[in-house]
């Protein structure tokens, strides 16, 4: 007999309407904005500063993981589950997903087997439209910019060599990297190059996940770096009149949406910036409205720890002064295969020598949650072709660290395969004097805040900063942007910058290729390697898969 499909698990699901997912925390029906039976948005005035001081945060994220990813979300959305099986107010609070990976290769991101949000078909598709949003108000700027270029009357003087903003689209399209725009003759604009990001990867899309509140997001707005003028002076948003209209085109975006587990338990999701190319976790909004309505939140931070647990402590947790009550570290049997050097076709064989080459990639980021301050909980996400060898040598390489490895099951006993990780998670919470420091002060100068990233995270022996990023860090300087977080963009399937280095790798340097800064977010990000912020298509999309019937049925969509 074969499982059931995620979407089949998700279509059985005995839903209950969003009302009775408010009561369970206390939200008023008449505050929330219904988007059909089983989503709504909650108002910004739930977040309570001082319940939150009472809450606890449960930091979920995850070695180095393969291209199939490791489970993160799914064990989020189970341990969610288990805290609520074990009696404890659990509210999982996560990113939205991107229509790219839904199309492309990696699938939804909704969960998957019994621990998965739902409506999981809408929430991987449109959902409420605040990636629709996002989008508009990143294009609006654009928009703008272009007409500023073609009206002499009223022009900045941009000079159109210097712009850096993109236009965006939620979706994979290489051929949209780098383009020309303005062609046809005068009445079409002027002629300059151009191109597009996917969505996730905008500015507008890290400023709504930064954002305190709709003050904040509209000075935020504001912020956005453009380029420069002729007689080279900085042109940002706010001299463009962009902040106001972009901000109204995310009036609806900024309140978190409220949704389930399959379980019944609530779940908020909202954002979704990628980790690799931007800050890889959900909105401020999302995570103390959580905390306000619940004892526990679950939270993710995306790819592997190096990326995503970096990114939210040294920025979110900067601008939003949360600090984690306990972390788990997802680490799968098959990716410690993988980090052993097992090949394509080798995952998902038992294959115990593999797995004792790879856990060095699970200690190195054991051995960094501790220099943050931080006792990780390491989560065996458990996959059926796991052997009872394999998963016994973790649990005790991972006990010579002192910490603990317990087996989540959560993909195909639901909450009650977590009762034992949620039963740690709670003690841990309360007993391991979890402390979070920084490993840099935003004071720091930017080359020592990379460099401590780069030899204290990833374990490089030293950063190598090319002649272009030399001269863009003098910009930088110049700009005054100096004193905020680093948020490194490079690849996610290695602690290095090189994508084939996998494991626990030594004897490396890291290379700055190049600076971009995101002056409304707040952050600074260095790029490692040739990264892309418009991913293409696999050679066989999952969107080849995927169909509709004349009854609405669909098929092929995970």
């Amino acid at each position: 007999m074969s499982f059931p499909t995620d979407l089949e698990i998700a279509l059985s699901a005995d839903i209950k309407h969003i009302r009775e997912i408010a009561d369970k925390v206390g939200i008023d029906r008449e505050d929330l904005e219904y988007y059909g039976k089983y989503k709504a948005k909650i108002p910004l005035k739930y977040i309570d500063e001082d319940k939150i001081k009472n809450s606890k945060l449960i930091l979920v994220s995850a070695i180095n993981p393969t291209p199939a990813g490791e489970g993160k979300t799914t064990v989020s959305v189970g341990l969610c589950d288990g805290l609520n099986k074990i009696g404890k107010k659990t509210i999982a609070v996560l990113r939205e997903p991107s229509l790219g990976p839904v199309f492309g290769i990696k699938g939804g991101a909704a969960g998957g087997g019994y621990a998965q949000v739902i409506p999981m078909v809408d929430i991987n598709l449109h959902f409420t439209g605040d990636f629709s949003a996002v989008e508009k108000a990143n294009n609006l700027l654009s928009a703008l910019i272009d007409n500023n270029l073609q009206d002499k009357k009223r022009t900045l003087n941009i000079d159109p060599r210097t712009i850096v903003w993109k236009r965006v689209m939620d979706m994979n399209d290489r051929s949209l990297r780098h383009i020309i725009v303005g062609l046809g003759g005068s009445n079409n604009g002027i002629t300059r190059e151009e191109g597009f990001n996917i969505t996730p990867a905008s500015e507008v899309m890290a400023i709504l996940c930064l954002s305190k509140d709709f003050e904040d997001l509209k000075n935020r707005l504001g912020n956005i770096f453009v380029g420069y003028t002729f007689d080279k002076k900085p042109i940002y948003a706010r001299d463009l009149n962009a902040q106001g209209a972009m901000a109204i085109l995310l009036k609806d975006a900024i309140r978190p949406n409220l949704v389930q587990t399959l379980e019944g338990n609530p779940a908020i999701l909202h954002g979704g910036p990628f980790a690799n190319i931007a800050q890889g976790t959900n909105t401020i909004i999302a995570t103390k409205t959580g905390l306000s309505l619940a004892d526990y939140v679950v939270t993710e931070a995306g790819f592997g720890a190096d990326l995503g647990a970096e990114k939210f402590l040294h920025i979110k947790g900067h601008y939003s002064g949360l600090k984690p009550a306990a972390y788990v570290l997802v680490a799968t049997i098959r990716a410690l295969r993988y980090h052993g050097g097992a090949k394509k076709g080798e995952y998902e064989n038992p294959n115990l020598q593999f797995v004792e080459k790879g856990i060095e990639n699970l200690k190195k980021h054991i051995e960094n949650a501790f220099k943050f301050g931080l006792k990780p909980i390491i989560a065996i996400n458990h996959f059926a072709t796991d052997s009872e060898e394999e998963i016994n040598f973790v649990k005790s390489e991972c006990e010579k660290l002192g910490v603990r490895a317990i087996l989540a099951d959560e993909f195909t006993k639901g909450g009650e395969g977590m009762t034992e990780l949620a039963e740690e998670v709670v003690n841990c919470a309360a007993n391991c004097g979890n402390n979070f420091q920084p490993l840099y002060k935003v004071e720091d100068a930017v080359e020592l805040k990379i460099e401590t990233i780069a030899k204290e995270v990833y374990g490089a022996d030293a950063v190598v900063f090319s002649q272009k990023a030399l001269n863009q860090l003098k910009s930088i300087y110049n700009l005054g942007l100096d004193q905020l977080p680093i948020c490194m963009a490079k690849t996610q399937k290695s602690l290095s910058d090189d994508e084939k280095k996998i494991g626990r790798p030594k004897g490396f340097k890291v290379t700055v290729r190049e600076f971009e800064f995101a002056a409304g977010a707040g952050f600074i990000i260095p790029i490692l390697g040739d990264m892309m912020r418009m991913p293409g298509l696999p050679s066989v999309p999952a969107a080849e898969g995927m169909d509709i019937d004349k009854f609405g049925k669909i098929t092929g969509l995970s």
